[in-house]
């Protein structure tokens, strides 16, 4: 694609890093194949390449950010499967992250609109604030119909009180019972000690589910691994960089650093262990992000190289043999991991491993409407993303829905009454650990796992007793 930057212009390092990305597009169309609003909608515009367009003539011009540009960037999910299905190369998370940027800098929204986003931007990444907005949701779930009844009608152009009932209905009725998260602190190894990691516990995962963490621990233990909850962590920054808010995910990303670069330069750290895939996909491009960060350049990309998935630290440890289960895994693979990550069999393989028949979901590569902050922002879309999602996993008939994403799960698990785990739990489980509460409370699997060698050895009782 050729472009016409001024050289004033290229000065800038994210400029001219987003003019790179532009010049690599050869106009070829096969994203708008994978794109899911393209696939919805039919529109060009609503195409990885009709905003392309559109970020290119609102970059290389300089003026500010038209409502149609922002209409469209809106839409776009950040799925980035449109990064899997590009023969080019074309870098276009980089791409879409500078135009959201640049929007939120140039661009001045409704009044409802900026107050709504503030308000999600100073929630989400705070789990105390966060936990406290759930318990009201659920008293307030009665009112999402007489909020769908004052939106009038689905619209693709959302309106306050369709987000607002998109919050109410997304909420979950209830916190699960494990409601408390993990405590901060060092988890030791249960059996030969092997190794030293940090495990993300981030802000709205262990709010929504903390036995996501709790399973992760009881599993790394007792594989022989120590596990750290660093104290002060917090916030990773994705929500708000993906609502455009650049300097308050690198305020996040900093802290992030700071944090981990204490335990790597204290007692040492393999791994940072991550269990959101959300997550995972910005802190191992926090090199990237604070390339221009004279203070934190060097140890954001130390960060970067030692954060992992948590499937791909398992995968590296070695697993015992479980007989097969009478159970069928329906595997969702979040955009995060296939397309943010290109981790794409790896969950599987341990799901099979442990002893589950796991079936891949027709249009797997299509999102769910997740997708952080879109299903609140975008409902009209993620609903619509939604259905298709549950339609294809109820057509595999399974027994349970695993993926490794909490905000898939939470999208999923409000259109279906399977029950939808973290991969983690279905692992802990087969290997000794507790059933996951979505099964208990779904009645699910008669066929429980069945008993193995590999039983959790005994380690500190006030630590065990915590997860």
């Amino acid at each position: 694609m050729q472009t016409s930057f001024a050289e004033t212009q290229l000065a800038d390092s994210q400029m001219a890093r987003s003019e790179k990305i532009l010049r690599s597009c050869v106009h070829c169309g096969f994203c708008i194949a994978t794109c899911p609003t393209y696939l919805l909608q039919g529109d060009e515009l609503d195409s990885p390449r009709g905003r392309i367009y559109l970020i290119k003539d609102m970059l290389e011009t300089n003026r500010p950010a038209p409502a149609e540009v922002v209409k469209h960037i809106d839409r776009c999910l950040s799925c980035l499967s449109c990064m899997t299905t590009c023969p080019s190369g074309v870098h276009y998370m980089h791409l879409v992250d500078h135009a959201r940027s640049y929007i939120e800098t140039t661009y001045r929204r409704p009044f409802a609109d900026r107050a709504l986003r503030a308000f999600l931007a100073k929630l989400l990444p705070y789990p105390n604030r966060f936990r406290f907005a759930l318990k009201s949701a659920a008293l307030a779930r009665p009112f999402a119909t007489l909020l769908d009844l004052l939106a009038r009608r689905e619209s693709d152009v959302p309106s306050l009180f369709s987000r607002l009932g998109a919050m109410l209905a997304l909420a979950p009725a209830r916190l699960p019972k494990t409601e408390e998260s993990l405590p901060r602190g060092t988890y030791p190894a249960t059996c030969q000690k092997r190794g030293r990691v940090a495990l993300l516990s981030g802000c709205a995962q262990p709010v929504l589910n903390s036995a996501i963490d709790r399973a992760a621990v009881r599993l790394l233990n007792r594989f022989g691994v120590e596990v750290v909850l660093p104290k002060d962590e917090g916030c990773c920054g994705a929500i708000v960089l993906h609502m455009g808010r650049e300097k308050d995910a690198l305020a996040f990303a900093r802290h992030s650093i700071d944090v981990w670069t204490k335990e790597i330069d204290g007692n040492g750290l393999d791994v940072i262990v991550i269990t959101t895939s959300g997550c995972g996909t910005t802190i191992k491009d926090y090199g990237f992000m604070l390339r221009d960060d004279e203070a934190y350049a060097a140890k954001a990309a130390r960060v970067s190289s030692l954060a992992k998935d948590i499937s791909e630290y398992l995968a590296t440890l070695d697993f015992p043999a479980v007989d097969p289960k009478e159970m069928t895994v329906a595997y969702h693979s979040a955009c995060s991991l296939q397309h943010g990550q290109k981790i794409t069999d790896l969950p599987k393989r341990l799901l099979n491993r442990v002893g589950f028949k796991v079936r891949d979901v027709p249009e797997g590569h299509i999102c769910c409407g997740s997708a952080g902050t879109y299903n609140l922002l975008q409902p009209f879309f993620a609903k619509r993303l939604r259905q298709r999602k549950v339609a294809n996993i109820e057509r595999l008939s399974p027994d349970v829905v695993a993926c490794g994403n909490i905000g898939c799960m939470m999208q999923i698990a409000s259109g279906t009454a399977l029950p939808v785990v973290h991969t983690i739990e279905l692992i802990d489980w087969a290997l000794g650990g507790p059933k996951p509460e979505a099964m208990e409370a779904a009645g699910c699997v008669p066929h429980a796992p069945s008993a193995t060698e590999f039983e959790p050895a005994v380690g500190d009782a006030d630590q065990v007793s915590a997860i």
